[in-house]
Protein backbone atom coordinates (compact mmCIF):
# COMPACT_ATOMS: atom_id res chain seq x y z
CA UNK A 1 0.00 0.00 0.00
CA UNK A 2 1.37 3.69 -1.23
CA UNK A 3 2.18 5.90 2.05
CA UNK A 4 -0.10 9.01 1.87
CA UNK A 5 1.28 11.95 0.86
CA UNK A 6 0.24 15.50 2.40
CA UNK A 7 -2.09 16.22 -0.87
CA UNK A 8 -4.34 13.98 0.41
CA UNK A 9 -5.43 16.03 2.73
CA UNK A 10 -8.15 18.68 1.80
CA UNK A 11 -10.06 21.35 3.47
CA UNK A 12 -12.95 18.89 2.84
CA UNK A 13 -11.37 15.75 4.59
CA UNK A 14 -10.79 18.04 7.61
CA UNK A 15 -14.44 19.33 7.96
CA UNK A 16 -15.88 15.57 7.45
CA UNK A 17 -13.08 14.80 10.47
CA UNK A 18 -14.42 17.98 12.65
CA UNK A 19 -18.11 16.65 12.64
CA UNK A 20 -17.15 12.76 13.50
CA UNK A 21 -15.01 14.10 16.25
CA UNK A 22 -17.42 16.57 17.71
CA UNK A 23 -20.19 14.05 17.38
CA UNK A 24 -18.15 11.31 18.75
CA UNK A 25 -19.72 9.52 21.66
CA UNK A 26 -16.28 9.73 22.99
CA UNK A 27 -17.46 13.42 24.26
CA UNK A 28 -14.78 15.73 22.54
CA UNK A 29 -15.66 19.47 23.96
CA UNK A 30 -15.16 22.79 22.30
CA UNK A 31 -12.29 24.03 24.46
CA UNK A 32 -12.54 27.47 25.91
CA UNK A 33 -10.22 30.34 24.72
CA UNK A 34 -9.53 33.25 26.91
CA UNK A 35 -7.36 36.36 26.82
CA UNK A 36 -3.67 36.14 28.60
CA UNK A 37 -4.70 39.59 29.57
CA UNK A 38 -7.89 38.76 31.59
CA UNK A 39 -5.72 35.80 33.54
CA UNK A 40 -4.07 36.16 36.49
CA UNK A 41 -0.51 35.66 34.32
CA UNK A 42 2.04 38.31 34.18
CA UNK A 43 1.66 41.03 31.72
CA UNK A 44 2.41 39.70 27.62
CA UNK A 45 4.93 41.19 25.79
CA UNK A 46 3.86 39.56 23.10
CA UNK A 47 0.73 41.16 21.92
CA UNK A 48 -2.90 40.43 22.21
CA UNK A 49 -2.93 36.70 23.09
CA UNK A 50 -5.47 34.06 23.22
CA UNK A 51 -4.80 31.06 25.15
CA UNK A 52 -6.80 27.82 23.97
CA UNK A 53 -7.46 25.68 26.94
CA UNK A 54 -7.29 22.38 25.16
CA UNK A 55 -5.75 21.13 29.06
CA UNK A 56 -9.23 21.62 29.52
CA UNK A 57 -10.56 18.56 26.84
CA UNK A 58 -11.90 15.36 27.34
CA UNK A 59 -8.81 13.12 28.93
CA UNK A 60 -6.92 16.36 29.58
CA UNK A 61 -5.59 17.07 26.09
CA UNK A 62 -5.99 17.17 22.64
CA UNK A 63 -5.24 13.74 21.76
CA UNK A 64 -9.50 12.73 22.11
CA UNK A 65 -9.42 14.49 18.48
CA UNK A 66 -7.60 12.58 16.76
CA UNK A 67 -8.44 9.02 18.67
CA UNK A 68 -12.20 9.86 18.03
CA UNK A 69 -11.66 10.38 14.68
CA UNK A 70 -9.54 7.30 14.33
CA UNK A 71 -11.41 4.73 16.67
CA UNK A 72 -14.64 6.07 14.41
CA UNK A 73 -13.36 4.20 11.03
CA UNK A 74 -11.94 1.50 12.92
CA UNK A 75 -13.72 -2.44 13.67
CA UNK A 76 -15.66 -2.21 17.27
CA UNK A 77 -14.24 -5.05 19.37
CA UNK A 78 -10.89 -4.60 17.49
CA UNK A 79 -7.55 -5.44 19.20
CA UNK A 80 -4.92 -2.46 18.88
CA UNK A 81 -1.24 -1.61 19.94
CA UNK A 82 0.22 1.66 20.28
CA UNK A 83 3.36 3.86 21.42
CA UNK A 84 2.18 6.45 23.60
CA UNK A 85 4.36 8.51 26.70
CA UNK A 86 0.99 9.19 28.41
CA UNK A 87 -1.56 11.44 26.98
CA UNK A 88 -2.37 9.56 23.86
CA UNK A 89 -2.35 6.79 25.91
CA UNK A 90 -4.80 7.96 28.25
CA UNK A 91 -7.27 8.73 24.90
CA UNK A 92 -6.87 5.66 23.30
CA UNK A 93 -7.56 3.82 26.54
CA UNK A 94 -10.80 5.85 27.40
CA UNK A 95 -11.72 4.88 23.73
CA UNK A 96 -10.83 1.19 23.82
CA UNK A 97 -13.08 0.23 26.98
CA UNK A 98 -15.62 2.68 25.50
CA UNK A 99 -15.81 0.72 22.23
CA UNK A 100 -15.12 -2.60 24.48
CA UNK A 101 -11.71 -2.82 22.40
CA UNK A 102 -8.80 -5.05 23.81
CA UNK A 103 -5.49 -2.35 23.63
CA UNK A 104 -2.27 -2.08 24.59
CA UNK A 105 0.07 0.92 25.38
CA UNK A 106 4.15 0.32 24.52
CA UNK A 107 5.62 3.51 27.16
CA UNK A 108 8.54 4.82 26.92
CA UNK A 109 10.52 4.41 30.35
CA UNK A 110 10.95 7.92 30.99
CA UNK A 111 7.29 8.61 31.31
CA UNK A 112 6.04 9.37 34.67
CA UNK A 113 4.80 6.14 36.75
CA UNK A 114 1.66 7.73 36.98
CA UNK A 115 0.56 7.87 33.52
CA UNK A 116 1.22 3.93 33.83
CA UNK A 117 -1.07 3.26 36.39
CA UNK A 118 -3.94 6.13 34.75
CA UNK A 119 -4.26 3.58 31.51
CA UNK A 120 -4.39 0.70 33.13
CA UNK A 121 -7.38 1.56 35.39
CA UNK A 122 -9.02 1.71 32.38
CA UNK A 123 -8.15 -1.53 31.32
CA UNK A 124 -5.37 -1.38 29.21
CA UNK A 125 -1.98 -3.17 29.21
CA UNK A 126 1.11 -1.07 29.37
CA UNK A 127 4.89 -2.26 28.39
CA UNK A 128 7.83 0.26 29.40
CA UNK A 129 10.69 0.21 27.26
CA UNK A 130 13.22 2.37 26.29
CA UNK A 131 12.94 4.60 23.97
CA UNK A 132 14.82 3.41 21.47
CA UNK A 133 12.92 0.12 21.85
CA UNK A 134 9.66 1.71 20.99
CA UNK A 135 8.63 0.27 17.57
CA UNK A 136 10.63 -3.28 17.85
CA UNK A 137 8.16 -3.95 20.58
CA UNK A 138 5.31 -2.38 18.58
CA UNK A 139 6.28 -4.63 15.87
CA UNK A 140 6.20 -7.88 17.63
CA UNK A 141 3.04 -6.96 19.29
CA UNK A 142 1.72 -6.90 15.46
CA UNK A 143 3.68 -9.59 14.08
CA UNK A 144 3.10 -12.45 17.42
CA UNK A 145 -0.32 -10.93 18.64
CA UNK A 146 -1.86 -10.18 15.59
CA UNK A 147 -2.69 -6.55 16.67
CA UNK A 148 -3.89 -3.51 14.90
CA UNK A 149 -1.39 -0.67 15.11
CA UNK A 150 -2.82 2.58 16.03
CA UNK A 151 -0.13 5.24 15.86
CA UNK A 152 -0.08 7.95 17.98
CA UNK A 153 1.16 10.98 15.53
CA UNK A 154 1.72 9.85 12.01
CA UNK A 155 -1.97 8.90 10.73
CA UNK A 156 -3.91 9.97 8.56
CA UNK A 157 -7.21 10.31 10.37
CA UNK A 158 -5.50 10.87 13.89
CA UNK A 159 -3.91 13.98 11.93
CA UNK A 160 -7.32 14.81 10.25
CA UNK A 161 -9.49 14.63 13.99
CA UNK A 162 -6.36 16.95 15.66
CA UNK A 163 -7.50 19.19 12.65
CA UNK A 164 -11.13 20.17 14.22
CA UNK A 165 -9.11 22.67 16.69
CA UNK A 166 -7.48 24.34 14.10
CA UNK A 167 -10.84 24.99 12.52
CA UNK A 168 -12.07 25.87 15.79
CA UNK A 169 -9.74 28.14 16.61
CA UNK A 170 -10.70 30.42 13.02
CA UNK A 171 -14.23 30.42 14.40
CA UNK A 172 -12.73 32.38 17.57
CA UNK A 173 -10.13 34.50 15.87
CA UNK A 174 -10.58 34.23 12.13
CA UNK A 175 -7.99 36.79 11.39
CA UNK A 176 -4.70 35.18 13.64
CA UNK A 177 -1.68 36.88 12.76
CA UNK A 178 0.30 33.74 14.61
CA UNK A 179 -0.68 30.30 16.07
CA UNK A 180 1.78 28.73 17.97
CA UNK A 181 1.34 25.04 18.94
CA UNK A 182 3.63 22.47 20.65
CA UNK A 183 5.51 19.92 18.76
CA UNK A 184 6.82 16.21 19.24
CA UNK A 185 5.97 13.53 16.46
CA UNK A 186 3.91 16.44 14.86
CA UNK A 187 0.68 14.93 14.20
CA UNK A 188 -1.03 18.43 16.23
CA UNK A 189 0.78 20.82 14.63
CA UNK A 190 0.49 18.97 11.17
CA UNK A 191 -3.69 19.07 11.77
CA UNK A 192 -4.09 22.63 13.39
CA UNK A 193 -1.55 23.86 10.30
CA UNK A 194 -3.49 22.05 7.82
CA UNK A 195 -6.72 23.70 8.97
CA UNK A 196 -5.73 26.62 9.03
CA UNK A 197 -3.85 27.36 5.97
CA UNK A 198 -6.40 25.33 3.84
CA UNK A 199 -9.00 27.56 4.77
CA UNK A 200 -7.46 30.45 3.18
CA UNK A 201 -5.30 32.06 5.68
CA UNK A 202 -2.34 32.12 3.85
CA UNK A 203 -0.81 34.52 5.78
CA UNK A 204 -0.99 33.42 9.25
CA UNK A 205 2.20 32.10 10.80
CA UNK A 206 2.10 28.69 12.49
CA UNK A 207 5.12 27.81 14.45
CA UNK A 208 5.62 24.78 16.33
CA UNK A 209 7.72 24.38 19.69
CA UNK A 210 10.00 21.82 20.82
CA UNK A 211 12.12 21.15 23.51
CA UNK A 212 15.74 21.14 22.99
CA UNK A 213 16.77 17.60 24.00
CA UNK A 214 13.97 16.16 21.88
CA UNK A 215 14.16 18.58 18.55
CA UNK A 216 12.63 15.57 15.91
CA UNK A 217 11.12 17.92 13.80
CA UNK A 218 13.56 21.19 14.16
CA UNK A 219 16.08 18.52 12.63
CA UNK A 220 13.76 17.08 9.97
CA UNK A 221 13.19 21.04 8.84
CA UNK A 222 17.17 21.17 8.26
CA UNK A 223 17.51 18.07 7.02
CA UNK A 224 14.63 17.54 4.89
CA UNK A 225 13.27 14.47 5.55
CA UNK A 226 12.01 13.06 8.74
CA UNK A 227 14.25 12.50 11.44
CA UNK A 228 15.08 10.41 14.95
CA UNK A 229 17.17 10.90 17.43
CA UNK A 230 17.62 9.88 21.35
CA UNK A 231 14.91 12.22 22.25
CA UNK A 232 15.14 13.25 26.21
CA UNK A 233 12.85 15.78 27.78
CA UNK A 234 11.35 16.74 30.84
CA UNK A 235 7.94 17.15 28.26
CA UNK A 236 7.91 13.69 27.44
CA UNK A 237 4.97 13.79 25.49
CA UNK A 238 7.25 15.94 22.93
CA UNK A 239 9.86 13.58 22.99
CA UNK A 240 9.07 10.73 20.40
CA UNK A 241 12.08 8.59 18.76
CA UNK A 242 11.16 10.28 15.02
CA UNK A 243 9.44 13.13 13.60
CA UNK A 244 6.32 11.30 11.56
CA UNK A 245 6.57 11.14 7.83
CA UNK A 246 3.26 12.73 7.21
CA UNK A 247 3.39 15.24 9.89
CA UNK A 248 6.80 16.13 8.55
CA UNK A 249 5.72 17.12 4.77
CA UNK A 250 2.26 18.80 6.26
CA UNK A 251 4.24 21.10 8.91
CA UNK A 252 7.32 21.89 5.80
CA UNK A 253 4.50 22.65 4.00
CA UNK A 254 2.48 24.84 6.07
CA UNK A 255 4.72 25.57 9.26
CA UNK A 256 6.36 29.19 9.07
CA UNK A 257 9.39 27.58 11.73
CA UNK A 258 9.95 25.02 14.57
CA UNK A 259 11.42 26.89 17.65
CA UNK A 260 13.08 25.63 20.49
CA UNK A 261 12.88 25.81 24.17
CA UNK A 262 15.12 24.44 27.04
CA UNK A 263 13.56 21.91 29.77
CA UNK A 264 14.16 25.37 32.61
CA UNK A 265 12.28 27.51 30.26
CA UNK A 266 9.54 24.49 29.75
CA UNK A 267 9.23 24.11 34.02
CA UNK A 268 9.33 28.13 34.77
CA UNK A 269 6.43 27.86 32.67
CA UNK A 270 4.70 25.37 34.37
CA UNK A 271 5.05 27.05 37.94
CA UNK A 272 3.88 30.41 36.12
CA UNK A 273 0.34 28.84 34.51
CA UNK A 274 0.07 26.86 37.71
CA UNK A 275 0.25 30.47 40.21
CA UNK A 276 -2.16 31.86 37.98
CA UNK A 277 -4.57 29.10 38.13
CA UNK A 278 -4.15 27.08 34.74
CA UNK A 279 -3.06 23.36 35.79
CA UNK A 280 -0.73 22.52 32.68
CA UNK A 281 1.85 19.67 31.88
CA UNK A 282 5.43 20.26 30.98
CA UNK A 283 4.21 18.92 26.97
CA UNK A 284 1.15 21.20 27.03
CA UNK A 285 3.28 24.45 28.14
CA UNK A 286 6.02 24.50 24.94
CA UNK A 287 4.18 26.96 23.42
CA UNK A 288 3.38 29.23 26.36
CA UNK A 289 7.26 28.90 27.21
CA UNK A 290 8.29 29.99 23.72
CA UNK A 291 5.93 32.91 24.18
CA UNK A 292 6.80 33.91 27.72
CA UNK A 293 10.67 33.78 26.52
CA UNK A 294 9.66 36.14 23.30
CA UNK A 295 10.94 33.22 20.99
CA UNK A 296 8.60 33.95 18.58
CA UNK A 297 9.40 37.28 16.51
CA UNK A 298 7.59 40.26 14.81
CA UNK A 299 4.51 39.87 17.58
CA UNK A 300 4.31 44.08 18.16
CA UNK A 301 0.36 44.19 17.23
CA UNK A 302 -0.62 41.23 16.00
CA UNK A 303 -3.17 38.55 16.94
CA UNK A 304 -1.78 35.80 18.23
CA UNK A 305 -3.18 32.12 19.45
CA UNK A 306 -1.41 30.23 22.02
CA UNK A 307 -2.19 26.14 22.41
CA UNK A 308 -2.05 25.17 25.92
CA UNK A 309 -1.87 21.49 24.55
CA UNK A 310 -2.86 19.43 27.69
CA UNK A 311 -3.08 19.10 31.57
CA UNK A 312 -2.52 15.67 32.69
CA UNK A 313 -0.09 16.41 35.75
CA UNK A 314 0.24 14.66 38.97
CA UNK A 315 1.01 16.54 42.53
CA UNK A 316 3.84 14.39 42.33
CA UNK A 317 5.15 15.98 39.48
CA UNK A 318 4.30 19.48 40.27
CA UNK A 319 6.20 19.51 43.33
CA UNK A 320 9.22 18.87 40.94
CA UNK A 321 8.53 22.53 39.60
CA UNK A 322 9.64 26.10 41.30
CA UNK A 323 7.51 27.63 43.51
Amino acid sequence: MCPVSADAVTLDLLKEARETVMSSPLGVIKTPMIPWGQTALPPSAAGNVQLKLENMQRTGSFKIRGVANQFARRPRGGCFVTMSAGNYGKSFAYASKHYGSKGKVVMPETAPESRSVLIQRLGVEVERVPTSSLMDVVNRCVQDDDMTFLHSYDDLDLIAGHASLGLEVLEEVPDADVVVVCCGGGGLLAGVAAAIKLSGCHKTRIYGVEPEGACTMHRSFIEKKPMGMNAKSIASGLAPPSAGRLPFELCHRYVERIVLVSDEEIKVAVSTLYRAGLVVEPSGSAAFAALFNNKIPDLEGKKVVCVLSGGNIGKDELANFPD
